[in-house]
């Protein structure tokens, strides 16, 4: 198997442990998303420093790496806040696609603070996401998910910006080691001082779910980084909205759910947005 095709099966295993997380952030039942946020980060923390601790590469922040780890973190958490109150409120697959909304996010937010060009064909793109979103989201005063919704599209924005920082520490020299368990350890302590006040008992099952959340995303993470190691984006990006895909059948035979037309129309628009900006990179480069 070359590289590609193992660039390809990575970032379509990552997928597939992504939209098993927000299956068993799902399956938690009734906790707020800020204590599943920490017992998800918390997992990946400990994976992280068993990761670094067996590279032997240790901890370290760059001269002047600082600020932009913190912008990634915050934004990182504030993401994953967003994302699993989606989860919790809106149909599965409907959640995962408003959250991959971030690619187009990150366009945006690398012309605005990279000062990187944008092409008129990659703004028609992220203008085309955008309306596809609107067929998600479904903004009218009647739609009672109104709300889940534009808090996934926030959470979409915050990852978008969450992984402009890190193509800024990348370019700066920061490992991503030290990038993931910074992430992690931070959002545990941002969320541990609510986790303290409002703890919400959790059942065997709760715990279980939640552990499964971490490995999942844990699994996730590591999966993209394999795949980016073995092929470049631009050849395996659009592979990663499978996740749609497995999201949208975990969602129907563990909750029932089925996205309504307007949805699947809006996941059309989008994935065509992704397929097109897949081509266009790769006949640009």
């Amino acid at each position: 198997m070359n590289s590609r095709y193992k660039g390809i099966f990575f970032i379509t295993l990552s997928a597939l442990s992504f939209a098993f997380m927000n299956a068993f952030v799902r399956l938690s039942g009734d906790l707020p998303s800020v204590q599943k946020s920490f017992f998800r980060n918390l997992v990946a923390f400990f994976i992280a420093l068993i990761m670094i601790i067996r590279s032997k590469d240790g901890f370290k922040i760059e001269k002047g790496n600082l600020k932009y780890m913190i912008l990634r973190a915050t934004f990182g958490t504030v993401g994953i806040l967003c994302n699993f109150y989606a989860v919790d409120h809106l149909v599965l697959s409907d959640a995962s696609m408003l959250n991959k909304m971030s690619p187009f996010f990150v366009i945006i937010f690398s012309f605005l603070l990279l000062k990187e060009k944008m092409s008129p064909a990659q703004a028609l793109a992220v203008a085309g996401a955008f309306i596809g979103s609107l067929f998600v989201i479904k903004p009218t005063f009647t739609n009672m998910a109104l709300v889940p919704s534009l808090i996934g599209l926030c959470g979409g924005i915050c990852a978008g910006i969450a992984y402009a920082m890190v193509r800024i520490l990348g370019q700066r020299g920061q490992k991503g080691s030290s990038v993931v368990i910074f992430f992690s350890g931070f959002s545990c302590v941002v969320t541990l001082p609510y986790l303290l006040l409002d703890f919400h008992p959790m059942s065997g099952l709760q715990i279980l779910t939640l552990l499964g959340a971490g490995l999942a995303a844990a699994g996730g993470q590591f999966g993209i980084t394999a795949a980016y190691y073995h092929a470049p984006a631009k050849e395996i990006s659009i592979y990663d909205y499978s996740q749609i895909i497995f999201s949208t059948i975990l969602g129907f035979f563990l909750f029932g759910q089925v996205p309504d037309r307007y949805s699947v129309l809006g996941y059309v628009i989008i994935c065509a947005m992704a397929l097109w900006m897949f081509v266009y990179n790769k006949n640009r480069d």
